[in-house]
């Protein structure tokens, strides 16, 4: 497997793709066409030099995500407001545009940014703290307390996820994140981009964000373990001052697993890819079709191909594209028009 560069997220009934300084979102709207959007978005660290720096560039880049992710989410969520309750704006409404102007949408961001740190910090953080907080009158070794605040952090996570997933969007969305790995997966191992090739291509992938969680909640566990403090407060508070440093750290433990293939980083990617099986499904090939549209919108996957895989695809993507054309969809592993 080779790396790409390209990343991505699902959005409502699509995915958004980025690769370099562009992104596109593929939204299969109501009527069944497929819509794609191409705008470009210049990170923070391309503009400013120290924001590369390890650990830092970390930070920066899940702030930017979030950014670019609400961002789409909100486009694709455009095609499908429901115009028969819209009626005529509330006062409330009405009092936003006044206000913010052109700038509704940036401050809508920045509030479902900040809203979405809050609640994570009160479920995943305060949470856990609490009821392994509960638990001091019993047990009295700190370093058990704390591995016991992690794992209930971890179960929660579990928790949340599953039960979101019972939602049918949700659901849906987690078919689209199946289809945005799969496409990567099929351009790192070599194979044409077609929805066949697609579909027999893994749903998980190194460097998918739930594999990041996961590392931030265990790196976190390593951090809390050394780093005691006696009051609650205090407790709380050194966990959020702590969460760039852990973030940091985690996001250099991921980029180092997807850049590399060797038994040490396949072993610390095991527990974020059997994560992953919470927040991705298979998708059908409707879903795929959108994916290999966002990424065709920003990624010249033939001219990558040609430059890394002049053979044809590697001895894994050889495999897949021959259990595609068992199916009859595809008739040489030498194939390259989607």
């Amino acid at each position: 497997m080779k790396y790409s560069g390209i990343g991505g997220q699902a959005v409502i009934e699509g995915i958004m793709m980025k690769n370099g300084d562009r992104y596109a979102v593929g939204v299969r709207k109501p009527d069944g066409d497929i819509e794609v959007k191409t705008d470009t978005y210049v990170s923070f660290g391309k503009r400013h030099g120290w924001a590369r720096l390890p650990l830092i560039r970390g930070v920066v880049s899940f702030a930017e995500s979030m950014v670019l992710g609400i961002r789409s989410l909100m486009y694709s969520a455009s095609f499908y407001e429901d115009d028969e309750d819209a009626g005529e704006p509330s006062r409330f409404e009405l009092w936003l545009e006044k206000t913010f102007g052109d700038k509704l949408d940036k401050v809508l961001i920045t509030f479902s940014m900040v809203l979405a740190l809050v609640l994570a910090m009160v479920i995943f953080m305060w949470l856990p703290l609490a009821l392994s907080g509960l638990l001091r009158g019993f047990i009295s070794n700190e370093t058990i307390l704390s591995l016991l605040e992690g794992l209930l952090r971890v179960g929660i996570f579990i928790a949340y996820i599953k039960l979101v997933s019972r939602t049918e969007d949700i659901r849906r969305t987690f078919m689209y994140h199946g289809a945005e790995h799969k496409c990567i997966n099929c351009i790192e191992h070599g194979m044409p981009l077609t929805v066949s090739n697609v579909a027999v291509s893994s749903k998980q992938h190194k460097r998918c964000g739930t594999s990041f969680i996961f590392l931030v909640m265990i790196i976190s566990i390593l951090f809390f373990v050394v780093i005691r403090v006696d009051d609650l407060a205090l407790r709380f508070l050194s966990r959020i001052l702590l969460i760039p440093v852990i973030a940091g750290v985690s996001y250099e433990v991921l980029m180092a697993a997807g850049k590399n293939d060797n038994p040490l980083m396949d072993l610390i990617s095991k527990p974020g890819l059997w994560m992953q099986n919470l927040t991705t499904k298979e998708p059908d090939d409707s879903m795929i079709e959108v994916a290999i549209a966002a990424v065709e919108a920003v990624f010249d996957w033939k001219a990558y191909e040609t430059e890394n895989f002049p053979e044809g695809p590697d001895e894994l993507g050889r495999q897949l594209v021959r259990k595609a054309a068992e199916k009859g969809a595809v008739t040489s592993v030498k194939e390259q028009d989607p």
